[in-house]
């Protein structure tokens, strides 16, 4: 497990396959023997959520269902600039190998050719459709103003690797190797290439589903708690003191009466008014307080001096 104090090019040294995740995050080379926090920071980056990708793509360290500590945005970054980079390099990078590396007027390596654009084509589709919809509804779950038609879930459900046409491409070039050697050695690296970015592509969709699909649950589930709370404040508090002092004293013993349990008949009872004011009343008070119900009605009873909180039965 690396720690915030190792020192970034250690976690180089261990394994190469960090410098991609360096890129993704943001963090450029040139870093010297900095930590890895000193370095996450110089860069804007989030040390733990930097530390949890890299330990769970190299160590398959899985804790972070309910890992609160994980930040959403930097995770949001790190996917943005991984879809850059397989978009707008990786895969024209590779189409480029196999075209140097394969006779084109060969049917068979027209075959490969096309078996490659089919694959790509299908990536695209797959991470274009993340940009399109998943990323702007994380962000709206960030600005505190979410998207109320989509979710995560529809998301997780649906989110599937789409590699079987690059099995088939591998399978080919194995099974195509030429007998020319500067040919043979050139296809031969591509095909290593192909696999380290299979590997890549794999430990991108976990990361997707082992942390980054956790942390937006956790801050969708945030998110509705916040709304809740608003939504109760606003219910109870809308107006403030304005809206009390827009009360009648009739008004205000009606409140009472309610908030002391009482039914319409007992309060036009006590007040000595009809039950038809006493119904009049009520309405009056749900469309100035803009509060509906009883339990309300005690809450802002309370924190407006109506009534004494010892006095209620809660």
């Amino acid at each position: 497990m690396y720690e915030s104090a190792d020192k970034m090019i250690t976690l180089i040294k261990d394994n190469y396959s960090v410098l991609q995740a360096l890129g993704s995050f943001g963090i450029n080379l040139g870093f010297g023997d900095r930590t890895v926090r000193e370095t996450c920071e110089m860069n804007d980056v989030d040390t733990y959520t930097f530390l949890a990708v890299v330990n769970f793509t190299i160590n398959n360290f899985t804790n972070y269902e309910d890992d609160e500590l994980i930040s959403v945005p930097t995770l949001l970054h790190y996917l943005k600039a991984s879809h850059a980079y397989y978009l707008d390099f990786q895969l024209p990078f590779i189409r480029r190998e196999l075209e140097e590396s394969l006779n084109g007027d060969d049917q068979l390596a027209q075959l490969i050719m096309k078996l490659y654009d089919g694959y790509a084509l299908e990536i695209r589709r797959h991470m274009k459709y993340e940009e399109k919809t998943l990323f702007p509804y994380v962000q709206s779950l960030i600005d505190g103003q979410p998207m109320n038609d989509y979710n995560i879930e529809t998301f997780s459900k649906h989110h599937e690797q789409t590699d079987k046409k690059l099995r088939e491409v591998k399978l080919m070039i194995i099974k195509y190797l030429p007998a020319d050697a500067h040919l043979n050695n050139k296809l031969t690296a591509t095909l290593y290439d192909i696999y380290n970015n299979e590997e890549w592509l794999r430990q991108h969709a976990e990361v997707e589903d082992h942390i980054f699909v956790p942390a937006i649950r956790r801050l969708e589930y945030e998110t509705k708690q916040q709304g809740i709370s608003k939504n109760i404040s606003s219910m109870v508090f809308k107006g403030g003191q304005d809206n009390s002092e827009s009360l009648s004293d009739r008004e205000r013993d009606v409140i009472i009466g309610v908030v002391q349990g009482m039914q319409n008949k007992e309060i036009a009872d006590h007040l000595c008014i009809s039950i038809n004011t006493v119904i009049t009343h009520r309405r009056n008070i749900a469309r100035k307080l803009q509060i509906h119900s009883a339990a309300g009605l005690t809450i802002y009873a309370i924190v407006n001096g109506l009534v004494d909180i010892s006095s209620v039965q809660l």
